[in-house]
């Protein structure tokens, strides 16, 4: 450390600031706290902590806590001497309770708690627990992440979102400003609007369940003082214009509104002129709104469905934003689809894609879902690869034959010659239910480039079809990149798969 130090010695502060800037403020602290004055100096700076992580993520988004030798150090030496200048924690439960009760925290007013149980979280609201009588005045920001699995930010994990029950819950804040939670139900959110934060200025809610309830919530009062509201549910909910929308009508003071729902059951589709109606007309300090909104109706038929072009005329006013339109209909279910969106697009996944999806940059999107009852051709697959450049999932569903095997360059090239796809970040690849063409489309050297280290899920029978019984020497290449294989509807395998797909776990 000494010879270390010599050499961070010879540069300026500045230049030493801009470097460790680049680690994390842990790693920062951790290392170079109590080397020598000056580095104390600098390490203290505010820089370093005002926002202190003091857990670990592992590549797989696992949130872990800190090893008890850096616990230690932590909370015997360093958190002594700059406790009066943390703003931020974020904390999980294993450790939360010893770290709070290090030292006192005077300036601090927010905090990420991660991967929280229900109940602990649950609890962390009521009068009595620590957290409560240690922050209840003090804490203006609050993010809770409850997982049960132990992981973060992924959409598909298992969540145990934040609930309730049928009781009001007996805590109440006239300092809490900001709140980021997951929660169950909508009733959940009702009760955390019901006047017990009455300051709160910024609310985001990722709700698992909307739906109808025979409890008796106070929806009524207005929410003079909320300023943000995001609402994102990835589930159907057919409760849109009963609850939703009289919940939005108590927000008339909101500068920003971000929506992302799935909305069915209604005779028409969510358009420009609901959201006019509804909404925009409603808030008149609104100046951003965001939203990705996507509605199922079985009302419309070939006849009747409005055309792309009549949803997004009712979206030309919106001169903020580049509004985004497709309209589908799937004869075989007799349903149709309609979907807005803003663009630029922040969420990390895109669902449902068609063959109607009109292209663009998604740089954002990680997870991406596609059904069609059309086939997808080559070209389909080209646009997606272009589209969502960082895409590490995506599930596939689509019955239908490929028409075209081969994609066609240009309409003067004669010869059927194939662009080579590259998915260069895929590591999940979902082909359960689809047409033994699209294997082949993943799978053939001469179509698909996978990258190292895909799991893929499908069907035994297709997949031995599409290999010819796993020895086609066209779709050994990208079968040697396979990492894990989940094979539906077969239990037992061959001893020959082990050559085919040699660094594969089959399942």
């Amino acid at each position: 450390m000494e010879y270390l130090s010599v050499h961070l010695n010879d540069l300026s502060d500045k230049i030493l600031i801009y470097i460790l800037k680049k680690l994390s403020n842990i790693d920062v602290l951790y290392s170079l706290f109590g080397v020598n004055k000056r580095l104390n100096k600098i390490v203290c700076n505010s820089i370093f902590t005002n926002h202190l992580t003091l857990l670990k993520s592992s590549l797989n988004y696992c949130v872990l806590s800190l090893s008890d030798r850096i616990l230690d150090r932590f909370c015997v030496q360093i958190l002594p001497e700059i406790h009066n200048k943390i703003k931020w924690l974020d904390l999980e439960p294993f450790s939360m309770e010893r770290i709070l009760l290090a030292v006192n925290y005077p300036n601090l007013y927010g905090f990420g708690l991660y991967n929280i149980q229900e109940e602990k979280a649950i609890y962390l609201f009521n009068d009595e627990s620590l957290f409560t009588r240690m922050f209840k005045n003090q804490v203006s920001s609050l993010v809770i992440s409850i997982n049960a699995n132990g992981s973060l930010s992924s959409r598909e994990d298992v969540y145990a979102q934040l609930s309730f029950g049928i009781s009001s819950p007996n805590v109440f804040s006239s300092t809490l400003l900001e709140l980021h939670v997951c929660l169950s139900h909508f009733t959940d959110c009702l009760y955390l609007l019901d006047g017990r934060f009455n300051e709160l200025r910024i609310l985001h809610v990722n709700i698992n369940f909307i739906s109808s309830s025979n409890l008796t919530i106070d929806n009524q009062k207005k929410l003079p003082n909320l300023r943000s509201f995001s609402l994102h549910c990835n589930r159907d909910t057919y409760v849109y214009d009963e609850l939703i929308v009289p919940l939005l009508y108590r927000m008339s003071d909101l500068e920003k509104l971000d929506l992302s729902l799935i909305i069915s059951g209604k005779g028409t589709f969510v358009d420009g002129n609901d959201l006019k109606t509804n909404i925009i007309n409603k808030m008149p300090f609104l100046n951003k709104f965001t939203f990705n909104i996507r509605s199922f109706s079985h009302f419309y038929n070939q006849i009747n469905i409005p055309s792309n072009e009549d949803i997004q005329h009712t979206l030309n006013d919106y001169k903020d934003n580049q509004i985004i339109s497709c309209v589908d209909y799937f004869p075989n279910r007799n349903s149709s689809q309609g979907h807005i969106y803003s663009y630029p697009y922040k969420l990390k996944h895109y669902d449902n894609i068609t063959n109607n999806f009109s292209g663009g940059i998604f740089k954002c999107v990680r997870e991406v879902s596609s059904f069609d009852e059309r086939s997808f051709e080559h070209e389909f697959f080209l646009r997606i690869a272009e589209s969502f450049p960082l895409m590490e999932k995506l599930t596939l569903i689509n019955m239908k034959p490929q028409i075209n095997k081969f994609y066609q360059q240009s309409k003067n090239d004669h010869q059927h010659l194939s662009i080579v796809i590259k998915y260069s970040h895929l590591t999940d690849l979902n082909l359960t239910k689809i047409d033994e063409d699209y294997p082949e489309q993943f799978l053939l050297d001469t179509k698909m480039s996978l990258p190292n280290g895909i799991f893929l899920q499908t069907d035994y029978q297709l997949l031995n079809s599409v290999t010819h019984n796993f020895t086609r020497n066209e779709t050994r290449q990208n079968c040697a990149k396979l990492k894990i294989i989940f094979f539906i509807n077969k239990s037992e395998f061959p001893e020959h798969l082990k050559d085919y797909f040699p660094c594969a776990k089959i399942l």
